[in-house]
């Protein structure tokens, strides 16, 4: 609270003396705010304190009374503390009801003085710390006294003024301007604001629970505090409308406690009475009668007056506040208003209430139509509550369906489960189209919404069959109710064509249908059984849908929800959820474990489901019983085994591969029996492979008919697949079919397919060997020998990128980076003392063929205008194109950022960044990153190498003039890219040294051949490109790198002239216009007339606060930080001397290398920024 200043005093007393008329008596009660701040300081919440027996002002009177009270007083306030109504909320409901008790107590004794504690209550709780003052009024009619009813500010003596009427006070609130700011309890951040909401709605209930039986019928009370919360709730003021809003709300959920509490009474009564009706005329009391109908009566006028002070609040507040522009206070609105629907629906539950709720679901605040969606499940959750929304879901059904599609995923979440209990309820609301519609959201990528829509999908096609409990049913029943079940799962499945989203079907029904989806005996019994003629069992086509359920149940069981594509899945699993999963490994692997080798021998004849089968083994527990037993696990081998013999697809190789490696894995009970299968397969293969390459390079070309070409890719492929997931080195495969590569077989026709395979298995082969070269390489001689594959590896690659086919051109490209990008990290963690791989180092020629394929494979194409852009649908082939391209792209530029090729060759791939952005953009700027991480000086002479070679070649198709060429790119996109260039150096101080460089080697190019006999030099136009970087430099380098211009400027330059104009552009970019006139005078006088012409705002902003230089290119230049991980570089990169200029000293950065040093001028630290 603060003191009342002089200035409002005499600013207020015309008010007062003109209400002192109609007042009879009045008095002034002020509270202070900070003095029980000071007291909130003073004591701890966490003693014990003892209530005061009577309120502040009850106890300020008795203090007259006399001597011996006086002194007994004194005696007990040794042990009792003090304790006003707003610190009570902080110790606790039991403290609450103290505290209330005492205060009733006292209203009991002093009617005004307690009511003025309760209402200097309510402005503590908005954060008000003001005077109150209260003034006796007599009657509430009267226009003078309604006229002084304002609320307004005196801006003079920085305070406002609330004055309102709360019978029978006339209140006036005096609070400082700045009280309305987000600093008041209910908005303040953290978890305070919602303790203090709750002990604030705790602390209203408690009153009028304890007030219910007393005073709350005085018909004194309750007006004044409806009146105050009436008024304060009206106010402009942001604190006092969400604190008094909440108050009046709690307060009318109170008062509906109230009201059913008198209701039971009520009830209670009649059925008394109706009882002693019944009795005979003698066995009748009359006087019991009386009193019962009595006391009806009296229950009967107290709740509607109950019911009246309701319906106030709500007409007088609610019809007020739901509207507000405050989306916390509409939020309290419509939450209580759902309450007061579900808790006394015989007054609030109709039309004229549920309205409210409707037209706020189209509120523009979510959390607004999230209390609405909640209050809405309050409602249709109770069926005695559903005969009176029938109007209400027939007017606002489309609107609910319409939210499930809400941005905000909590609103359209709970929306879900409203509809699921619409759907319980009442069938016949929603359609088979808006089912139609909401079941689609099973495939959605937010968890919660598809389970949402799963139990939606489970409550209205699965769960219809299980009426009867299980108990009741033998295992027949069951197990027909468990077939209808799957046959409706099936069926919508397939009815809604999505079918390559079996895994988000699974993890939609897994919570609520998760009984039904892990009941593998039946699901893998159905699958084996044959058709009968009895029943019409399953086709073929939904025999491979429940195939892949049953393997999408699995890996749900094994792996938990988490999908790719899918967010808003639980991660951190706690022990029971552990427990859960753990148990359901156990369970499948001992069913499966047996099962598995059955269904791979009946489905053997499929390719995509023995595919879809062959990948449930990775799901194993490996610490089970069943495990340990080999009989069965060699069974399912041998069924393995037996498949792969019948098929060679990409996915039942890739599927086996994978459960091998899982079957393999050190640890596993199964793994020698699972080794040695795997051993006896490439064994096969292998000696198969040498016998027909035997036949077909028996001369000195590949000769093979169609059914031993047939066999040869795919012998290949199954090996190649393999090494992908094993170590195949101990068969020696690099030996064998090398020969496929040589200069001979290539040019006498060997097969692209075969050249592909035989590609892939040397990478594989090399990538094995390098990764395992501190166990391989034990002598000089291996780690000869393993460079010798390597250099020969990357001869028959290079031979392969002229190759006619693409695919092997890709593959060979592909292989190389591999191999190239594992050899140099295998080189930095090679462990000194013992042996390594040797360095190898890729050919000057094989450098320029990899930069050559990456920019002629990569960008082509689409050009920028004809880009893939947001909203377009390009078909299946379009993106796998690109997906292609990307890998390469992505490929070459590991080679660059390892320093595995020379940093100057990104010049080249820089080039293309503006013309391919959308596709590759986020490859290139990566790249941009890593570079700058190993070497940022160098970083940025690619940098300027590309924009040079961009203008040289732009330059020469000018001198031409046969018209614009598709690969040269236009003086705007040129100077677009450098300015994307200066985007991307984030701290200016740290990349100080590279943006002078960059400045340095421009001007040097721009300026080098200029000569005071002939006109500007031919390439000065490149200034202009230049001058995008000189808001990154810092005020220093900005003056140095303008002497470094100065130097090289020929002494009799006339600035007039157009073709200077780019040196009078740059020269602007790096001086303000304050220092202009210093900088002409270092060059000849008639350059001056140039900076005269110059626009004046330079000069004005100059004069404001010379925060920047003047600039004419409006470039909005925002760098940012970005933290990249570090990579080291693996050697120096060579530089070339047309790019690669010397670098500027360190410290000093003096250019010119003369006196003109700027070292002795502070550098300030502020960041130049164009506007």
């Amino acid at each position: 609270m603060i003191p009342e200043s002089s200035a409002a005093s005499a600013s207020r007393s015309s008010q007062q003396k003109s209400s002192r008329a109609e007042a009879t008596s009045s008095g002034a009660v002020t509270q202070s705010g900070d003095d029980s701040g000071n007291e909130n300081q003073q004591k701890s919440v966490r003693r014990r304190k003892r209530t005061h027996t009577l309120s502040e002002n009850v106890k300020r009177k008795k203090a007259k009374g006399g001597r011996n009270t006086a002194k007994a007083e004194a005696r007990k306030q040794k042990h009792v503390e003090a304790v006003t109504l707003f610190e009570v909320m902080s110790m606790g409901k039991s403290a609450m009801q103290v505290v209330i008790d005492d205060w009733i107590e006292a209203y009991g004794t002093d009617k005004d003085s307690s009511l003025l504690d309760l209402i200097s209550f309510f402005i503590q709780c908005s954060g008000c710390k003001g005077v109150v003052t209260a003034e006796m009024c007599q009657s509430k009619e009267g226009r003078d006294v309604m006229s002084n009813m304002v609320e307004e500010l005196d801006e003079v003596a920085g305070l406002q003024y609330k004055k309102f009427l709360a019978f029978p006070w006339i209140l006036t609130v005096t609070w400082p301007l700045d009280s309305d700011s987000a600093e008041y309890p209910l908005m303040q951040s953290g978890p305070h604001s919602r303790w203090f909401h709750t002990e604030f709605s705790e602390f209203v209930s408690v009153l009028v629970a304890q007030c219910q039986h007393t005073i709350i019928f005085d018909s004194y009370l309750m007006s004044a505090v409806i009146s105050l919360l009436s008024e304060l709730s009206n106010s402009y003021v942001r604190a006092f409308r969400h604190t008094f809003t909440l108050a009046a709300a709690k307060l009318l959920s109170s008062l509906m406690g109230v009201a059913l509490s008198l209701s039971v009474g009520i009830e209670n009564s009649q059925k008394l009475y109706g009882v002693q009706r019944t009795k005979t005329a003698r066995q009748r009391s009359t006087q019991q009668l009386e009193r019962l109908q009595k006391k009806i009566t009296e229950l009967q006028e107290k709740r509607a007056e109950i019911e009246s002070m309701m319906d106030i609040i709500f007409k007088g507040i609610f019809l007020k506040r739901y509207r507000d522009v405050l989306p916390e206070i509409r939020s309290i609105c419509m939450e209580e208003l759902g309450l007061w629907m579900k808790l006394y629906s015989s007054l609030f539950l109709n039309d004229s209430y549920l309205k409210y709720i409707g037209w706020m679901m189209y509120d523009k605040t979510p959390d607004v139509r999230l209390k609405c969606m909640l209050a809405l499940q309050g409602l249709y959750g109770d069926p005695a509550l559903l005969p009176k929304l029938d109007l209400f879901t027939s007017r606002f059904k489309d609107r609910i369906i319409s939210m499930t599609l809400d941005k905000d995923n909590e609103v359209a979440v709970q929306t879900m489960k409203l509809l699921v209990l619409i759907s319980r309820t009442s069938e016949d609301v929603l359609t088979p189209k808006d089912l139609n519609r909401l079941l689609q959201f099973v495939y959605c990528s937010q968890r919660p919404l598809a389970a949402a829509a799963g139990e939606l999908l489970y409550s209205r096609l699965l769960s219809a069959e299980a009426s009867e409990t299980q108990d009741s049913m033998n295992e027949e029943e069951i197990h027909a109710q468990t077939y209808t079940r799957l046959k409706a799962l099936l069926q919508f499945y397939q009815e809604s064509e999505v079918h390559t989203h079996v895994v988000y079907l699974v993890d939609s029904l897994w919570d609520c249908g998760g009984a039904l989806l892990k009941d593998w005996p039946t699901v893998t019994s159905v699958l084996l059984q044959d058709s009968s003629p009895q029943g019409p069992g399953f086709s073929p086509a939904e025999q491979a849908v429940l195939v892949e359920i049953l393997v999408a149940s699995v890996r749900q069981a094994s792996e938990g929800p988490v999908l790719a594509g899918r967010s808003g899945a639980k991660k951190v699993l706690n022990a029971r959820e552990k427990k859960c999963q753990i148990d359901d490994c156990l369970k499948l692997t001992e069913h499966l474990l047996v099962a598995l080798p059955q269904l791979l021998s009946k489905y053997s004849y499929s390719c995509d489901i023995v595919a879809s089968l062959m990948r449930i083994p990775q799901y194993f527990l490996t610490q089970s019983q069943e495990a340990e037993n080999s009989e069965e696990v060699c069974s399912l081998v041998a069924e393995m085994a037996s498949v792969l013999d019948l098929h060679s697809s990409p996915a039942v190789l890739e599927a086996a591969a994978r459960t091998y490696l899982s079957l393999c894995g050190e640890g596993t009970a199964w793994c020698s029996v699972a080794r040695a299968a795997r051993d006896s397969l490439v064994e096969s293969w292998m000696e198969h492979l040498k016998d027909l390459l035997t036949d077909s390079l028996s001369g000195d070309g590949f000769s093979a008919d169609g059914e031993k070409l047939k066999d040869i890719i795919t012998t290949t492929r199954k090996l190649r697949t393999f090494h992908n997931c094993h170590d195949l080195s101990r068969w020696n495969l690099f030996d064998l079919v090398s020969p496929l590569l040589s200069e001979e077989v290539i040019c006498r026709g060997a097969p692209a397919e075969i050249l592909e395979e035989v590609l892939q298995c040397l990478s594989f082969t090399l990538l094995w060997s390098l990764n395992k070269s501190s166990e391989l390489l034990t002598s000089r001689e291996k780690a000869v020998a393993q460079r010798l594959q390597l250099r020969l590896f990357c001869e028959w690659s290079h031979r392969c990128l002229s190759h006619g086919n693409h695919r092997v051109r890709s593959q060979a490209f592909l292989g190389v980076c591999d191999i190239l990008t594992a050899h140099w990290f295998q080189l930095h963690v090679w462990d000194p003392t013992c042996f390594g791989p040797l360095l190898f180092t890729p050919s000057p020629k094989l450098q320029r063929a990899l930069l050559t394929f990456a920019c002629t494979h990569v960008f082509v194409g689409a050009d920028a205008d004809s880009q893939s852009k947001v909203g377009e649908s390009p078909d299946e082939e379009k993106l796998e194109n690109l997906h292609r391209r990307r890998n390469l792209l992505a490929a070459f530029c590991k080679l660059i950022v390892h320093g595995v090729l020379e940093m100057s060759m990104a010049a080249e791939v820089f080039m293309f960044y503006m013309k391919y952005n959308n596709d590759f953009g986020d490859i290139i700027k990566e790249m941009l990153f890593r570079m700058r991480q190993t070497d940022k000086i160098e970083s940025a002479r690619t940098l300027v190498l590309c924009l040079q070679q961009l203008f040289l070649r732009l330059k020469q198709e000018q001198e031409r003039g046969d018209g614009a060429h598709p690969g040269v790119q236009t003086f705007t996109t040129i100077k677009e890219l450098a300015r994307r260039f200066a985007l991307s150096f984030g701290d200016l101080v740290k990349f100080r040294e590279c943006v002078v460089l960059i400045h340095r080697s421009g001007i040097e190019f721009a300026l080098q051949e200029s000569s005071p006999d002939t006109a500007a030099p031919p390439y000065l136009s490149y200034l202009t490109i230049l001058s995008e970087f000189s808001s990154k430099l810092l005020k220093l380098d900005k003056k140095t790198v303008f002497s470094f211009l100065q130097k090289h400027t020929a002494v009799h330059v006339d600035l007039r002239e157009e073709c200077w104009k780019p040196l009078v552009h740059y020269r602007a970019s790096l001086l303000a216009v304050a220092d202009m006139e210093d900088a002409v005078s270092h060059g000849s006088s008639d350059k001056r007339p140039c900076f005269q012409n110059r626009s004046p705002s330079g000069k004005q902003k100059h004069e404001a606060g010379n925060k920047s230089p003047c600039q004419i290119s409006p470039v909005n230049s925002k760098p940012g930080k970005t933290h990249r991980p570090s990579i080291s570089s693996s050697h120096q990169v060579d530089k070339r001397p047309s790019s690669a200029p010397l670098e500027p000293p360190a410290i000093s950065l003096n250019i010119d290398g003369s006196g003109s040093s700027c070292s002795n001028e502070a550098d300030d630290g502020t960041v130049e920024v164009e506007f």
